[in-house]
């Protein structure tokens, strides 16, 4: 199976328009959060911010399949003394385009930067929005299962009466457990919380999201061979992930010196990383 990783010049409201209507598996990026990277993006002033990406959100739509799903690395920045409301705003906004607010993943940041405000605390969170066009979308849950951990091994050396039945909630919540059911599991389903470290090395870009994190996505709702698009690519963290795990890859990038070091660089590392025996790889830029 050959896998190809396509990098694009440009702004993505424009190219995203040369893309084939329900082409695209998975969408994951981070685009310019407002008033930030004003040196790099130039900045979007946090009350015009939605009406600035609901075109974009709008072709993503249009490319995305019926199975495929879009998520959104954002986080809402202070002003004034307080969180703005644009992340809210936009979620509303796309619902009214079609979009389904599926779910909300975290992604904690175990080494976030320190810091010391006098109204708040450090940042050691932000959002991962998932998107969809329909309600039934590709799914593979077992590719992210984690261990169960050493907490089973004496915890169900010896199981009561209870644990073998279904346990309800003493406060009436409506939940239970039933502690037989992780007899002879070694891995379990992960939370919607994702505990991953920042990117520390200098990629020579100011806005790095480690590659760990749209992997993790890649492997939930994909397949290989699928195709993964990412219309804010930056220093190519999504298209990198994406050619290890041997799905095929579109990125655009609007800011020049950063299309050309992706251009670069992984194309250096698929010649460290994939094999010949696998298939034929390549690189286009345009």
């Amino acid at each position: 199976m050959d896998i190809s990783t396509k990098i694009i010049l440009g702004d993505c409201r424009y190219k995203l328009a040369d893309l084939s209507d329900n082409s695209v598996d998975l969408i994951f990026t981070s685009p310019p959060y407002a008033d930030q990277r004003k040196n790099t993006y130039g900045g979007i002033h946090p009350n015009k911010y939605v009406h600035w990406f609901l075109p974009t959100s709008q072709e993503l739509l249009r490319v995305l399949k019926p199975s495929g799903t879009f998520i959104l690395n954002i986080k809402e920045r202070v002003m004034n003394g307080e969180r703005h409301t644009y992340v809210m705003e936009l979620i509303l906004e796309m619902r009214k385009q079609g979009w389904l607010w599926t779910e909300e993943f975290i992604w904690h940041k175990k080494n976030c930067y320190p810091g010391k405000w006098p109204n708040r605390f450090r940042d050691s969170w932000e959002r991962l929005l998932q998107f969809n066009k329909s309600k039934k979308f590709s799914m593979y849950q077992d590719a992210v299962m984690v261990p169960v951990g050493d907490w089973a091994k004496t915890r169900l050396r010896k199981l009561s009466i209870t644990d073998k039945n279904r346990d309800e909630s003493k406060v009436g919540s409506g939940f239970g457990k039933n502690i037989s059911n992780w007899l002879d599991r070694d891995r379990a389903y992960p939370t919607n919380v994702l505990y991953l470290a920042t990117e520390c090395g200098n990629k020579n870009h100011s806005a790095v999201f480690p590659e760990a994190l749209p992997e993790w996505f890649i492997k939930l709702f994909t397949a290989e061979g699928d195709l993964v698009l990412d219309p804010f690519a930056g220093s190519g963290s999504t298209l990198k992930a994406a050619c290890k795990l041997r799905r095929n890859s579109m990125g655009i990038e609007i800011h020049k010196d950063y299309y050309n070091q992706m251009v670069s660089t992984i194309g250096q590392e698929k010649k460290h990383y994939l094999c010949e025996k696998k298939g034929l790889y390549e690189i286009n830029s345009d």
